[in-house]
């Protein structure tokens, strides 16, 4: 037996939801219109509501893919008509995250006190701004089913850009390993054991330069390993260290804006967050110049979120929201374009919509880019340093071989 969430009309002119246990949704549907019910939805509480979701979980921080997965949940419900204390607690108890789950009690806790939904979840100080606000603005307009609903998509295309970047970078990465562990084995392996016989070679004639540079390099790592290896430690240590802190991560930001395409890469992807940030918040009446402020502060690129900052002020001068962006002097000419006949024509929030899905189009192509260059970028590098080593351990061998027997005779 299936269980299934039911919203109802009673003969006595009430709207209810229940929970229904049937073999399936139309046997449900029969067995409630049987008993005088007026059924209006069904939905079911162990399929599309609550799929994806198994027992247990793991501490740590709350992952992008169970917060995700609890928000469409919650739609679901709120949709279904179930109150949100009731919402919240059947969530709770089905949550595969014990993070979440811990959250979700707290929250249940803090409504059942007295707080809104909105107010419960800024309370636990691990949440976005634009999430808390969202909230806040559904329960302003009573609406929050559906604006639940549009942060889910802003959410979706969040993970899913997020996804194709990892992916994108996954083989990049596993190249320029693999190509470090074998140029390291090389180094500090082979050419050690075939010193002896490059000295004996040398005893002769003179070996070649690259022999030599080769040699010398692996002898001087071979000898100072066990120094060399703790200042790398220490050094990359130190530098993950600074990154951590908001000048070594704005100038990581801001180099890393610098790249040829990257850079444009970063700008693309925040442009499209930017908007979709921007359209979820002014479709849940926010207004421009907090919506504006919420959206640049959830910019990850903070040289960004530096520059953007100059707009608030002009927008709550009275300025025109295009007008104010320019002053950012980020964003692309074309996403301003847009953004202006958006504003001129009272088509904001759908014109964001656009700019939105346009320039994640654009960050896609721009990925793809990045990725066809770095691959065969890392391999060529990479072989020309392996051809090094390997020309430094035969060329010895083969002029003596080529030239030994000359040599004799000549003797």
């Amino acid at each position: 037996m299936a269980e299934f969430i039911c919203r109802l009309g009673t003969p006595t002119g009430e709207i209810v939801t229940r929970l229904v246990e049937a073999t399936a949704a139309s046997d449900a549907r029969t067995q409630l219109e049987e008993d005088g019910y007026k059924v209006f939805d069904i939905a079911s509480a162990d399929g599309s509501i609550f799929s994806g979701l198994k027992p247990g979980g793991s501490k740590g921080r709350i992952k992008q893919s169970d917060f995700l997965l609890f928000n469409q949940q919650l739609s679901a419900l709120l949709r279904a008509g179930i109150p949100i204390l009731q919402s919240v607690g059947l969530l709770k108890t089905r949550s595969a995250s014990a993070n979440l789950r811990n959250v979700l009690v707290d929250v249940e806790e803090k409504i059942k006190n007295g707080y809104s939904l909105s107010q419960a979840f800024e309370a636990q100080g691990n949440f976005p701004k634009i999430y808390t606000a969202s909230i806040l603005s559904g329960e302003k307009s009573g609406a929050l089913d559906e604006v639940l609903l549009r942060y889910v998509e802003y959410l979706k295309r969040s993970v899913g850009i997020a996804r194709k970047l990892r992916g994108a970078l996954a083989y990049p990465a596993f190249l320029m390993v693999a190509a470090t562990l074998m140029v390291a084995f090389l180094t500090l392996y082979i050419v050690p054991r075939m010193s002896d016989l490059f000295k004996n070679l040398a005893a002769n004639r003179s070996l070649p330069t690259v022999t030599l540079a080769v040699l010398w390099i692996s002898n001087t790592i071979a000898a100072n390993i066990w120094w060399i290896l703790p200042t790398i430690i220490i050094a990359g240590l130190a530098l993950f260290i600074w990154l951590r802190t908001d000048s070594g991560l704005l100038t990581l930001h801001r180099f890393l804006l610098k790249l040829p395409i990257a850079g444009a890469l970063i700008r693309q992807m925040a442009t499209a967050q930017l908007a979709r940030s921007l359209s979820t918040l002014l479709s849940g009446g926010i207004t421009v110049p907090d919506s504006w402020e919420i959206s640049s502060q959830a910019l990850n690129n903070l040289e960004l979120r530096r520059r953007s900052q100059a707009v608030l002020p002009l927008i709550r001068e009275g300025r025109g929201f295009t007008e104010s962006l320019q002053k950012a002097e980020w964003l692309p000419e074309l996403a301003l374009d847009m953004i202006g006949i958006g504003e001129g024509s009272g088509s904001l929030r759908e014109m964001l919509d656009e700019v939105a899905s346009f320039y994640d189009a654009e960050a896609e192509v721009k990925l793809e880019q990045l990725t066809t260059l770095l691959e065969p970028l890392i391999l060529v590098i990479m072989a020309v340093i392996v051809l090094a080593i390997l020309l430094a351990i035969y060329l010895p061998i083969i002029q003596t071989i080529s030239a030994g027997p000359m040599g004799g005779r000549g003797r």
